[in-house]
């Protein structure tokens, strides 16, 4: 993104990184920021920790940022896994069951009753120690392992949740972008639909499309209202074997292919959230469903695989490409084919990819009678760049599992 015509200067992050949990040195960190930039800005948080660690110094910073205004650090409340599933249960949106269980031998428990395999999650994935071998979500396909995971929860540093594991199928993922103003008064929204991931059927969105839900955004709009939610969120949703669908996760920023909701003038929940933020008057959206969003490295990826790229019914938002600012293009592309490079290069040592994870198919067994067991930085990026796969512990590690289990 720093190759783009349009940027026109960047400020190095606090040293150290981010914690958090300790946000003292982002808030030194933005304020000599905004004694360079001269005047108020507005700050739009990109990823989780971001989001959460931003929520948490905003209070001293009113008067050099616009910033949405977050009550009782709702960021990290509904990051953490625990929390939104009670949240869910309190207002009644539909949510995968979920069991916090207090020993191991309730985690083996809850694994046999929800039906394995399982989806295993870590409350607070941010606090995950780097090098730990811990992920914020696993599918566990025993009883032992759901045990074992547990066990090893003050390692971790927050609760272990089980969920029923929901199957992916061809219409089952679905997301929801929107913009609020004060009290989740709704500024822009769109839910669309994930039609290619990479990994194949879980990760990633490699196309997505704007398709109208009318259960996604009916959910999604109850939540923001009922958590007087100010800013951009990103809902993911799978749909059951019943239909219903059911929130898996909620990002308190703007997701990946948040310009697949721009309408016919070109506004995004970025901008609106930027006028809003600004005093300026949001305009009715123009325009509406149809658009197709493409991450072209990742659906390059999927279609080398053997999967057939869907077919564009309407326009298409490249996530990198654009004629008139093609340097991002340039250098993801370049940066692409160098790690594809290396890892050729450390085959042919018979070296191993450092950090590489290997996967195989899980699908979920079969019970009794026949029944099959019941699953359920601180930045301004160029609008629609996607996300990339970030290191275990990191909140952008937790995108929710399907048929895929970590070995």
């Amino acid at each position: 993104m720093g190759r783009s015509r349009y940027l026109r200067a960047t400020h190095p992050g606090p040293a150290g990184g981010l914690d958090p949990e300790a946000p003292e040195a982002l808030l030194e960190c933005l304020v000599g920021v905004s004694e360079r930039i001269g005047r108020p800005a507005v700050l739009v948080a990109m990823d989780d920790l971001s989001a959460i660690a931003v929520s948490r110094v905003a209070p001293m910073l009113t008067d050099r940022f616009r910033i949405p205004h977050q009550p009782d650090d709702l960021p990290a409340r509904v990051a953490d896994k625990a929390e939104l599933s009670r949240l869910c249960a309190r207002w009644d949106i539909p949510h995968p069951e979920t069991v916090i269980p207090q020993s191991g031998a309730e985690a083996a428990r809850a694994a046999w009753t929800l039906g394995l395999p399982v989806v295993a999650k870590w409350s607070r994935p941010w606090l995950l120690p780097a090098g730990s071998g811990l992920r914020s979500t696993t599918l566990v396909d025993s009883a032992t392992g759901a045990r074992e995971l547990y066990e090893r929860s003050a390692e971790a540093g927050s609760p272990l949740l089980l969920q029923r594991f929901l199957p992916a199928g061809p219409d089952t993922d679905w997301f929801f972008h929107g913009a609020f103003g004060r009290g989740g008064r709704p500024l822009l929204a769109g839910t669309g639909r994930k039609e290619l991931a990479w990994p194949v059927r879980a990760g990633l969105t490699a196309v997505g499309r704007w398709l109208a839900d009318p259960a996604v955004e009916e959910s999604g709009l109850r939540l923001a209202e009922r958590l007087g939610y100010q800013g951009i969120l990103d809902l993911d949703f799978r749909r059951d074997e019943r239909g219903a669908v059911r929130l898996v996760d909620f990002n308190p920023r703007p997701g990946a292919q948040f310009r697949l909701f721009a309408d016919d003038a070109g506004l995004d929940v970025v901008q609106a959230m930027y006028l809003d933020l600004t005093g300026q008057r949001v305009p009715e959206p123009a325009g509406g469903p149809g658009r197709v969003f493409l991450a072209e490295n990742y659906a390059l990826l999927a279609a080398v695989r053997g999967r057939t790229l869907p077919r564009p019914r309407g326009p298409v938002e490249a996530a990198w490409f654009a004629a008139d600012d093609p340097g991002p293009f340039l250098a993801m592309l370049c940066a692409f084919l160098g790690r594809g490079l290396g890892k050729g290069a450390r085959v042919l040592r018979g070296v191993p990819a450092q950090g590489r994870r290997t996967v195989r198919a899980v699908r979920a067994p079969r019970q009794r009678g026949g029944e099959r067991a019941r699953g359920d930085g601180v930045t301004a990026a160029r609008p629609g760049a996607p996300e990339v796969p970030a290191p275990p512990g990191s909140p952008e590690a937790s995108a929710e599992p399907d048929e895929l289990v970590s070995r």
